[in-house]
């Protein structure tokens, strides 16, 4: 499914990866209690937010400072990066987000395929309908 995603390059992601990214986070921060796994729009294309942490578990690059606190407003604990500034890579805001969806897909009941194909025969029938 993420095959049409732009591939790292010796760790690093293009502004692309990195604004999908965002756009990933954004969506989990806005996900509504027992709603199915939000998607996001990439190139025409959509995918589950899932798809999107999962792809950039490689990713060495820094996270913007904008984005870190979406993540670290959900761990339990305080974070405390390695850095001096307390950076935080994408891969692992990327593996921190994969376990919080997981947890919260666990919740919900149903796996990111159902929910996302649900969505798509909704949107689907909804446009050959009108």
């Amino acid at each position: 499914m993420t095959n049409f995603l732009p591939a790292l390059y010796e760790g690093h992601a293009p502004i692309t990866l990195q604004n999908l990214f965002r756009d990933a986070l954004e969506a989990y921060d806005d996900w509504g209690e027992d709603t199915p796994e939000p998607i996001v729009p990439f190139e025409g294309k959509v995918l589950p937010i899932s798809a999107v942490f999962e792809w950039m578990k490689p990713c060495t690059d820094i996270m913007p400072t904008n984005m870190l606190g979406i993540v670290t407003d959900r761990l339990s604990k305080p974070w405390n990066g390695a850095g001096p500034l307390d950076e935080m890579t994408f891969s692992t805001a990327a593996r921190v987000m994969s376990v919080l969806v997981r947890r919260r897909l666990r919740r919900f009941g149903r796996g990111s395929i159902e929910s996302f194909m649900d969505r798509f025969n909704q949107a689907y029938g909804t446009a050959q309908q009108g």
